[in-house]
């Protein structure tokens, strides 16, 4: 697969008790459809903290080809028959997140192949979405520092991260679907095998004297706001999952 460098981090807030219907709906007509017109569905999710939230993300090769594969699908007969129902499930859909890779950290490298999808169990565990509001122009020192420091700190306590994304800074090319604009964040994406596995990995976290006295004062100290975590599990046809 071609590596992707636009992502978009899609939280939707539902009608009550619409949820279900739009991850059927989701599933059965609007997967196929937009991978083929070259984006990746890389996970879809339910947030276990509001039973009306539908989260999901979506990448690009680049915001050239975004722009063209969101015209195509927004205009095409797909979205025509099927959009309504869609819309018809939500509030809104305009809390969207566009975003990019941090340097050297393939994003979503777990994921498997949409073909291969079929040949393994439905993804299951619990994925954790973490975002920082930070100073505008500072998500580079953040990331970097993230990337050198958190990190590995992270990953030797047992989680699997899946991503590392910041802001994308360039216009949005397609403004029939809004995006959060003038905003700066980070964020990062990580994997458990269950409650109990992400529980025993903080636990572990806590117990490194430089992640409590260093690494996550200095993280905590840049962030405008607390963190803003979010707990998901996957749908059954999420690529992003345990």
């Amino acid at each position: 697969m071609n590596p992707h460098t636009i992502f978009e981090l899609r939280r939707y807030r539902l009608l009550p008790g619409r949820r279900e219907a739009l991850i059927r709906l989701f599933d059965i007509e609007f997967v196929e459809p937009q991978e083929r017109l070259g984006m990746r569905v890389e996970g879809e999710f339910r947030d276990l903290g509001d039973p009306d939230c539908f989260v999901w993300v979506r990448s690009f090769e680049d915001m050239e080809a975004r722009t063209e594969a969101l015209a195509s699908f927004y205009g095409g007969p797909v979205w025509k028959e099927y959009g309504p129902a869609a819309n018809a499930t939500m509030l809104n859909s305009d809390n969207v997140l566009l975003l990019k890779p941090v340097a050297g950290v393939l994003p979503f490298a777990h994921n498997l192949p949409r073909d291969k999808e079929a040949e393994h169990a439905r993804a299951q565990g619990l994925v954790v979405v973490n975002i920082c509001s930070l100073a505008p122009g500072s998500e580079e020192d953040f990331s970097g520092f993230f990337r050198d420091n958190a990190l590995p700190a992270m990953l030797a306590a047992g989680a699997r991260i899946d991503a590392l994304l910041t802001t994308e800074r360039r216009s949005n090319g397609f403004p029939r679907l809004p995006v959060r604009e003038g905003e700066t964040v980070f964020v990062w994406i990580e994997c458990h095998r269950d409650q109990n596995a992400a529980a025993a990995y903080q636990n572990r976290l806590r117990q490194n004297p430089i992640w409590i006295t260093e690494i996550y004062p200095r993280m905590d100290s840049q962030c405008w706001r607390r963190i803003d975590v979010a707990q998901l599990t996957p749908t059954s046809r999420s690529l992003c999952g345990w």
